[in-house]
């Protein structure tokens, strides 16, 4: 599981990530926004938050991705693919995870050398649109589907045969009813226990 948070300031991502350590969820992408600030905000992040992994979400440029590399992140996931962003992330020794949504973008990424790819927007596809590519298009790499996604409905997704849920706008409540900073959905926290369990049985079943 995956968060994607485009917080606006330092003490937003703080709070929102002070919510998702304490469901246990310890991967999370931080739109990029270029700026000084947000390389900065990203490097406190860090240091604040040993515990979870973080990388940059978004990069749809050059700009963007060396952006990454200055805050320190090891990872970058882009929902386009672009020959150029993955050559340069290679140059710069940073895991870049392209987006893909049709068989042709798949194989294009395939031939670049990618492992694992972001299928996006996945809620226009739906959950067996993957698995739906094994045949004409296996072996099928490491797959994140991200995208219009809840937490409700990413059970769905790992059945389906997806490696991994990135979830966003879905995760905090943003209402208007809010009082106070956006607080965490529920269901986020009992998605990782039946992940837990099911990885669990899957390790006493070998």
């Amino acid at each position: 599981m995956l968060a994607v948070l485009r917080p606006e300031r330092l003490s937003q991502a703080r709070h929102q990530l002070q919510q998702l350590v304490a469901v246990g969820l310890d991967h999370v992408e931080l739109a990029v926004n270029c700026s000084t600030d947000w390389v900065e905000m990203v490097r406190e992040l860090k240091q604040a938050f040993p515990e979870i992994v973080l990388g940059a979400a978004s990069v749809r440029s050059l700009i963007g991705l060396e952006a990454a590399v200055s805050a320190g992140l090891t990872y970058a996931v882009s929902p386009i693919l672009q020959p150029a962003l993955l050559e340069r992330a290679l140059a710069l020794g940073i895991t870049l995870v392209p987006g893909v949504f049709t068989p042709t973008e798949l194989a294009q990424a395939l031939d670049l050398g990618s492992v694992v790819v972001k299928l996006y927007p996945a809620a226009s596809l739906g959950p067996g649109y993957w698995q739906s590519l094994s045949g004409p298009m296996g072996p099928l790499p490491f797959c994140i589907a991200a995208g219009g996604l809840e937490a409700s409905g990413a059970q769905a997704w790992f059945e389906a045969g997806v490696d991994a849920v990135a979830l966003g706008s879905t995760l905090f409540d943003n209402s208007e009813e809010t009082v106070g900073p956006p607080r965490l959905r529920p269901g986020l926290d009992s998605l990782l226990r039946w992940l837990e369990q099911r990885d669990n049985a899957a390790l006493l079943s070998d």
